[in-house]
């Protein structure tokens, strides 16, 4: 079996992890802090969906010209997590709207990472 985890760099995982549970009901699975207590790595969950989180300041959006690895957040109402990641503090990119067989909306969090938040229609 395989299956692939996205990695998010980001300024501060911490902040990043607070962040993704507000807007997304993110669970952590696991957690590696320094000696601070502040997180250096994070895998989280979304539903089942896992990716992980890490302090990585070099390799964040904000250090490399806003590139980015655009996330799919496929969900059963996109409307009311679309709503609650821009309550958490992302920026609207694109609203919710219906096109090409989706539902589905896009935002900036507030690490710089966008995130499409949708679902297929029925066809």
């Amino acid at each position: 079996m395989a299956s692939i985890a996205p990695w998010l760099s980001v300024k501060n995982a911490t902040e990043a992890v607070s962040y993704y549970q507000a807007a997304f009901g993110a669970v952590e699975l696991e957690r590696l802090e320094d000696e601070a207590g502040d997180v250096l790595v994070a895998q989280l969950s979304i539903d089942g969906a896992d990716f992980w989180v890490a302090t990585d300041a070099a390799s964040s959006p904000e250090a490399v010209d806003g590139r980015s690895v655009r996330m799919i957040l496929s969900v059963d109402d996109p409307d009311s997590v679309f709503a609650s990641a821009v309550a958490a503090g992302a920026t609207e990119v694109a609203p919710v709207s219906e096109d090409y067989g989706w539902r589905i909306g896009r935002i900036a969090d507030p690490c710089g990472h966008h995130w499409e938040i949708g679902r297929r229609l029925a066809t």
